[in-house]
């Protein structure tokens, strides 16, 4: 808008200023022509002839510049027959007269270059004078420069007015912009807080052009809520009458010996596995759309640790370190979610030592959960995101832990990595989440063991 404005501010300047300067220039140039005239019309109106036939005056030019030796103001009378009867100001110097072609009888203007370093306007005319046999010539000349000075002066006045005009407008509409589209960034700035979780409407006063976008933008954050909790509940509905037929089919396989009976207990189990991943999935999704949530990662983090080694019976040390009051910019059922599975899987597959380390890296937080195992190859290590992957067969599980975690994380915009603890040797996994802010500032804690 700014830019647009500017260019189309210039070039209206532009060519304001060209035909201001235009006219001006006609008026100072018709103007100084007709101070000519009027010394012109006054010398033939003075002018008489003497006892001898030469031209006089009868009076002084009122000018005091004709007076004056190159004063730059001249006049001068010639005829064929005698000598030219010119101004005191041309002192030794004389009017040349005018080309052949210049037609003299009605006042004629033109320049003329003949005296170095001045260049003359001169307006001429031919009278014949009563009682004179031949027509009289007078010549009236005034050097341009004062006619150059006022031209230069005139256009540096209004070079330097339109120049200060325009950036005036330039500057009005620059403030205009900004003040006029700062309601949009309010919106832009609420709209960011709802992203991250500091609120759920765009709840603050705006003007009233701008709050029918304010209206469809809460409607639209309502209708969103309200699609994702009944897609959410449909998707529970469905998981739900799932389950009741495939516990039927499993309960009636386990009870035969058969090869049939042992394929179709598979394949429940296959379906089982599938539904509870769904299932998982979209509970997570209907949270993440209406989620303006922030959770604090260590109250969640220590009470899992206290579960897991409960499940465990103390057969394995769980240490937490780094950013206690790191929070996690979504829901704590699916931040429980994502923590359960990846401590039990460290925990379970593990020599009996977990380390979880909580960092802060702009605006992610990073959940390290290393374990002292055998780790994972790293050509292997893809596999286990894959759902009913298992690289260990001799420990309980279905293989969906990870493969949850990775859905449920992507849906926030986060990430899980694999990789190698240092120091303990096992699997490293690196789960980035949102962070969530309190107050619109980073929490900024030191780092505690």
């Amino acid at each position: 808008m700014v830019l647009i404005a500017s260019v189309w501010i210039t070039m209206l300047l532009g060519v304001g200023g060209l035909a201001l300067v235009s006219v001006l220039d006609d008026t100072l140039t018709a103007s100084f022509d007709e101070q000519l005239a009027n010394n012109l019309n006054a010398m033939i109106n003075a002018a008489e002839l003497d006892e001898v036939g030469d031209v006089r005056l009868l009076r002084q030019m009122g000018d005091q510049r004709f007076a004056e030796p190159y004063s730059g103001l001249y006049w001068q009378v010639s005829e064929g027959g005698h000598a030219p009867f010119p101004s005191r100001s041309l002192w030794d110097r004389q009017l040349a007269a005018p080309a052949r072609d210049q037609d003299c009888r009605n006042p004629g203007k033109y320049e003329s270059t003949q005296f170095p370093g001045e260049t003359l306007r001169v307006l001429a005319r031919s009278v014949r004078l009563p009682g004179a046999a031949q027509p009289f010539l007078f010549q009236v000349a005034q050097s341009s420069r004062d006619l150059d000075r006022q031209l230069a002066r005139t256009r540096t006045i209004v070079g330097w007015s339109l120049g200060v005009l325009g950036i005036g407008l330039i500057i009005m509409v620059g403030l205009q912009s900004i003040y006029g589209l700062a309601p949009l960034r309010r919106v832009s700035d609420a709209i960011a807080d709802i992203r991250s979780g500091r609120a759920r409407r765009v709840n603050a006063q705006f003007p009233v052009e701008v709050e029918p976008l304010v209206a469809e933008i809460n409607e639209l954050l309502a209708h969103g809520e309200a699609q994702s909790e009944a897609a959410r509940r449909h998707a529970g509905n469905l998981a739900h009458a799932l389950k009741t037929p495939m516990s039927v089919l499993l309960g009636e396989a386990r009870g035969r010996d058969d090869p049939l009976a042992r394929a179709i207990e598979a394949q429940v189990q296959v379906m089982r596995r599938h539904v509870d991943h769904q299932l998982a999935r979209a509970r997570a999704a209907g949270r993440r759309a209406a989620s303006t949530a922030r959770t604090p990662l260590w109250p969640a983090l220590e009470a899992i640790a206290r579960t897991v080694g409960r499940i465990h019976q103390g057969k394995v040390l769980i240490d937490l370190a780094g950013m206690r009051d790191a929070a996690f910019r979504g829901e704590r059922q699916d931040l429980d979610e994502m923590l359960g599975n990846l401590i039990d899987n460290a925990a379970l597959h593990g020599g009996g030592r977990v380390f979880i380390t909580v960092e802060t890296e702009a605006d992610m937080v990073r959940i390290l959960v290393e374990d002292d195992g055998r780790g994972i190859a790293p050509d292997q290590r893809n596999r286990l995101f894959e759902r009913g992957e298992r690289l260990d067969t001799d420990k309980p599980g279905t293989g969906l832990g990870l493969a949850i975690v990775k859905d449920v994380a992507e849906l926030y915009g986060g990430s899980v990595e694999l990789g190698t603890s240092e120091d303990l040797g096992g699997l490293l996994v690196i789960l980035s989440l949102p962070r969530a802010f309190q107050g619109g500032q980073p929490d900024v804690q030191p780092r505690a063991a």
